[in-house]
């Protein structure tokens, strides 16, 4: 709808708090933050382990972190106008900026997209 309608999308929590950066992959990854046993919930499930899986894939082949993957991916999609995320960590920042520079290639965007159905 929103491309039909020419209106842009800010995806607010980019890497769903943190989950699409890799960082929460097994119910004892919850202790990591203050907020990791909601995240651990709502995201460590047989989807959200597919899309690490495809995340780590595709960072593998393009030499990039999940959440250089994950952004990058988002700003590949045309109805997105800028995803929003945030970084506690000069490292992450990196990885933030990294994703202006990665150029999703079509197969790897429909490795994404397809994982994340």
């Amino acid at each position: 709808m929103c491309l039909e309608q020419h209106i842009g999308v800010v995806s607010y929590f980019a890497l769903a708090s943190g989950f699409l950066s890799g960082k929460y992959r097994t119910p004892a990854d919850a202790s990591k933050s203050a907020r990791g046993k909601g995240i651990v919930e709502k995201f460590l499930n047989e989807r959200g382990l597919r899309i690490l899986a495809a995340l780590d894939d595709v960072g593998r082949r393009h030499s990039a972190s999940a959440a250089t993957v994950a952004l990058a991916w988002q700003i590949a999609r045309p109805s997105i106008t800028a995803p929003i995320a945030s970084a506690t960590s000069v490292n992450q920042l990196s990885e933030l900026v990294a994703a202006t520079q990665l150029k999703l290639d079509p197969a790897a965007i429909e490795q994404l997209n397809t994982a994340s159905r």
